[in-house]
């Protein structure tokens, strides 16, 4: 009798902890993730491949821009610019396989951390039934991105309080919430609390960036004065852009972050990387609820 409530309440135990692992869904649904950040295409160059593995691993995975990026073009702007950037920002979210990519109305240069778009970056979290949020550091060299950073932060705790955005229900939890990487190192450098090797869905992340033409082959080319050095050929574009944006050097705190994660054998034979820090703000996630969250991370 006794060996049967023991087992009983192992099993409750097990069944209790599962559905607390997955924070805001039920243990028999997809984990649901959502990435804020303040342009089209900020994510899909910091962690494309790992959206993409997370979403062939059945997480349900969600883009969100706070702005419309209208403004980040040297000949093109305004609402033609942006209703090319959200048709981008549609086609990327396809090629990496998200569940959704939805693009605020804000316009690009003037994000601001005001309180109605905290509100709306409140129910979006709240819309999603999030258990995992992905932001920027509010430390950044765009003004935007640290204010989209202060954003999502902000709405971190806020996303359970009832009388906060009211008209939209509260979570029961507050999600497990994310920085994605970035180099800047003041106020405090970035911690790669989790790193995740991607060499496999390296592809699927170049045909992301691929999928911003507007961006990869016209503006930021342009910023760098590089312009000239596009090609027109499609393929020979491509691989323009690999060696452009992927080819990067890993840092050693990224390779001692993979070597924590896989083991420092197979941490080795990863060429690429994607590293995020866990923000202090919302919940803190165990190491088995890292795991979960990220199932592509070694044992």
């Amino acid at each position: 009798m006794k060996k049967f409530v023991l087992t009983t309440f192992a099993l409750l135990f097990v069944m209790a902890s599962a559905l607390k692992a997955q924070i805001n869904t039920s243990a028999d649904t997809p984990l649901r993730v959502i990435a804020i950040f303040a342009h089209p295409d900020d994510a899909d160059s910091k962690m494309g491949a790992t959206a993409a593995m997370m979403a062939e691993m059945g997480h349900e995975v969600k883009f969100l821009s706070l702005t419309n990026g209208d403004a980040g073009h040297h000949e093109k702007g305004g609402g033609a610019l942006a209703r090319i950037r959200r048709a981008e920002a549609e086609e990327a979210g396809k090629r990496l396989g998200l569940k959704e990519y939805e693009v605020f109305d804000n316009h690009d240069a003037e994000l601001l951390p005001d309180l109605h778009i905290r509100m709306d970056v409140i129910r979006a979290i709240r819309d999603w039934n999030a258990d995992v949020v992905l932001g920027l550091r509010p430390n950044d060299y765009h003004p935007d991105h640290r204010n989209a950073g202060k954003l999502v932060i902000d709405a971190s705790y806020m996303v359970i309080v009832p009388n906060v955005a009211p008209d939209t229900p509260p979570l029961r939890n507050n999600p497990v919430f994310f920085y994605m990487q970035d180099r800047f190192s003041k106020p405090n450098p970035f911690s790669h609390d989790v790193v995740v090797g991607i060499d496999s869905h390296i592809e699927t992340k170049l045909a992301g960036l691929d999928a911003h033409t507007s961006q990869m082959y016209e503006w930021l080319p342009w910023t760098s004065h590089r312009l000239d050095e596009v090609p027109e050929d499609p393929d020979e574009r491509l691989e323009w852009l690999r060696q452009r944006w992927i080819g990067r050097e890993m840092s050693d705190e990224q390779r001692a972050g993979l070597e924590k994660w896989y083991g420092s054998q197979r941490a080795a034979q990863f060429k690429y990387a994607e590293s995020f820090e866990i923000a202090e703000y919302g919940r803190y996630p165990t190491e088995d609820e890292l795991r979960m969250i990220f199932p592509m991370l070694g044992n």
